[in-house]
């Protein structure tokens, strides 16, 4: 049997990570092939994920990412067990790569994506990358959702990294900073759609109704209530209907109208936040 040297193992934990023990064991096992042995430390990672797949994962992570130049981004939520390791390094550093790969390969299906090998290492694919910082970690972790779009896009990640937006719109104006702030404001102030004939109807029209009863009750002479009705129904929009929004970082605006002085048209947002 090869001898099993001090180098050899540290060679092997640099590139798992893991423990002295648990390398020299799996050099052992594989007579002193690094490769081999590395494999049998992705089985045992594996092994320890179907084991940990039950366990709750109430914690997370979203990951955001935009190559402006291919017009490609996507949004993901990985979810773990606990707080510190939502805030792991290595945990933060897989988030960001699977964000990376959805972006780039364009797998929006969050099973089949962790088959595919990881867009930067065909080494690898993305369940290995998985099962390698599990087996560090030792915590459940999984991959819950994947929102990718095309076209001209931004995104912004808050800083608990627990919600995410993903912008698309469409015209050559405005900036990145303009783009970012309108993200940051969607974060904010969670509007349901970009424009009300977006709004789910049933929604609307049970606002409609509630809105109706209010104003009998109130009441006001019946001539009047149509044009409460309307006035209930546009404050109602203005709170819900992102580009009807007050701009929060200018008020005096809407969001339409500070992206239609700068040339730009939303088409599309997704909010996204863990467990949400």
């Amino acid at each position: 049997m090869a001898e099993i040297t001090a180098a050899m193992v540290k060679s092997l934990r640099e590139r798992s990570g893991l423990p002295m023990m648990d390398c020299k064991q799996a050099l052992t096992e594989a007579k002193g092939n690094e490769e081999a042995a590395m494999e049998l430390l992705r089985k045992r990672g594996a092994a320890a994920a179907a084991k940990k797949a039950d366990r709750a994962t109430s914690e997370g992570r979203i990951g955001a990412y935009v190559d402006a130049e291919k017009g490609v981004g996507a949004l993901v939520e990985m979810q773990c067990e606990t707080a510190p390791v939502a805030n792991n390094p290595e945990f933060k550093e897989l988030v960001a790569k699977i964000a990376k790969h959805a972006a780039l390969s364009g797998c929006t299906d969050v099973q089949q994506v962790m088959n595919e090998k990881f867009v930067d290492n065909a080494g690898v694919t993305l369940q290995d990358m998985l099962h390698d910082v599990l087996n560090r970690i030792r915590e459940n972790l999984k991959l819950t959702r994947i929102v990718r779009e095309t076209g001209r896009l931004a995104t912004y990640v808050h800083h608990t990294g627990k919600l995410g937006v993903l912008l698309q719109v469409e015209g050559a104006g405005g900036d990145a900073e303009l783009l970012n702030d309108v993200c940051m404001h969607i974060a904010a102030m969670r509007p349901e759609a970009v424009r009300r004939e977006e709004m789910d109807p049933a929604v609307v029209a049970k606002e409609e109704e509630i809105a109706r009863e209010q104003i009998k009750a109130s009441g006001k002479p019946e001539n009047m209530h149509d044009r409460i009705l309307k006035g209930k129904m546009d404050k109602y929009f203005a709170e819900t209907v992102l580009i009807e929004q007050a701009f929060v970082k200018d008020d005096k605006k809407t969001v339409g109208q500070v992206l239609q002085s700068a040339g730009v048209e939303v088409k599309k947002f997704a909010r996204v936040s863990v467990g949400g």
